[in-house]
C-alpha cells in the first residue's frame, strides 16, 4: 500500500496543481512571467529549446508573457538559446520546437569546444573502467556549460534565466545540480508531466512535441537515452504518485529512492506561488 502521508508531503512540498485546468494553469504562469518581469524591471527572458515539451512549454509561455508585456508598453524580448553539444541528435525536434515556440530571438551556441577543452583540462581519463562514469560526468558538465551560456547572454542583456523544472522531475532529482537545475525562475513549477503534456496542447503544440519521449540527451555514448530507462521508473507512474493515486510497489521504492537521494537538490527557485504569496503580503 502507498504511504499516503509522505506521498502528500511530498506533493504540498512540490506544490502540486491541484483540479488541474490547462486553460487557468497557462494563463497563471504567463502573468506570473509577465508580472516578475514588471516587478523587477529586467528586459526579457533567456531558454535553452532542446526540442522537448518542457522547455518548448516553458518557451511559449515567455514569448506569450513577454508579447502581452509589449501590448502595454512595456519593453520585453524572449531569447530561445539553442545550445548543441557540437550536433544534437535530434536537432529536427529542436527546429520544430523553435518554430512553436516562435522566439523574438534565437541565439546559438556551441557548447562542444568549451564542454571538451574543460573535461579534458580538469576530469578526462582514458581509464575503460570508468568509461560509463566518464560520460555521465561529461554529460553534467554540458549541462552546466548550457546554463553558463544562458546566463552569460542574460546578464549582457539585463534579462532572466527561465529554467524547465517540474514536478516530476523535481521529486526523483532527474536534472544537473547547478545546470539545467539552475534558473532565476520556475514557470512549470507543481505540473506533472501529464499537466505538462496537457498545458503544452493546450497552447497550441503538435503531436511530435507534446508526446515525444523524454530525454536529457547527455550522455554521448547513449544519445536520445529515455529519461524513464535512467529512472527505472515510467512518468505515468511518477505522475501517478503526485496525484495522490495509487502506484506498484516497486515504482513507489523507486520514486522515494530517488527522492531521498536527491533531498540537496530541491532549494527551489522562484515559483509562481511563492511570488504570488510574496505579493499577497505573506509569509
Amino acid at each position: 500500500m502507498t504511504d499516503t502521508a509522505l506521498q502528500q508531503e511530498i506533493a504540498t512540498e512540490l506544490q502540486v496543481v491541484q483540479n488541474f485546468d490547462p486553460t487557468i494553469e497557462a494563463e497563471r504562469r504567463i502573468n506570473f512571467l509577465a508580472d516578475y518581469l514588471r516587478t523587477t524591471g529586467m528586459k526579457g527572458y533567456v531558454l535553452g529549446i532542446s526540442g522537448g515539451v518542457d522547455s518548448s512549454l516553458g518557451g511559449r509561455l515567455a514569448q506569450m508573457a513577454c508579447e502581452r508585456l509589449r501590448n502595454e508598453g512595456y519593453d520585453a524580448t524572449f531569447v530561445a538559446m539553442r545550445l548543441p553539444y557540437h550536433e544534437q541528435a535530434d536537432e529536427a525536434d529542436a527546429q520544430a520546437a523553435l518554430e512553436f515556440v516562435a522566439a523574438d530571438e534565437v541565439a546559438t551556441v556551441d557548447i562542444g569546444p568549451a564542454t571538451d577543452a574543460l573535461w579534458d583540462a580538469t576530469a578526462g581519463t582514458d581509464s575503460a573502467d570508468e568509461a560509463v562514469m566518464n560520460e555521465f560526468g561529461r554529460g553534467n558538465v554540458k549541462a552546466r556549460q548550457r546554463m553558463v551560456a544562458q546566463y552569460t547572454l542574460a546578464a549582457a542583456r539585463s534579462m532572466l534565466v527561465i529554467g524547465t523544472d517540474q514536478a516530476a522531475e523535481a521529486v526523483v532529482g532527474f536534472y544537473t545540480k547547478y545546470g539545467d537545475g539552475a534558473c532565476d525562475l520556475t514557470p512549470l513549477a507543481g505540473l506533472t508531466k501529464r499537466m505538462v503534456r496537457a498545458t503544452a496542447r493546450h497552447l497550441g503544440a503538435p503531436d511530435a512535441i507534446v508526446e515525444k519521449v523524454p530525454t536529457a540527451d547527455l550522455e554521448s555514448d547513449r544519445p536520445l537515452r529515455a529519461d524513464e530507462e535512467a529512472l527505472g521508473v515510467s512518468y505515468d507512474h511518477v505522475d501517478d504518485y503526485l496525484e495522490g493515486l495509487e502506484v506498484p510497489e516497486e515504482a513507489e521504492r523507486t520514486i522515494l529512492q530517488h527522492y531521498f537521494k536527491t533531498i540537496h537538490k530541491r532549494a527551489m527557485p522562484v515559483t509562481p506561488l511563492d511570488f504570488e504569496t510574496r505579493q499577497r503580503g505573506g509569509a
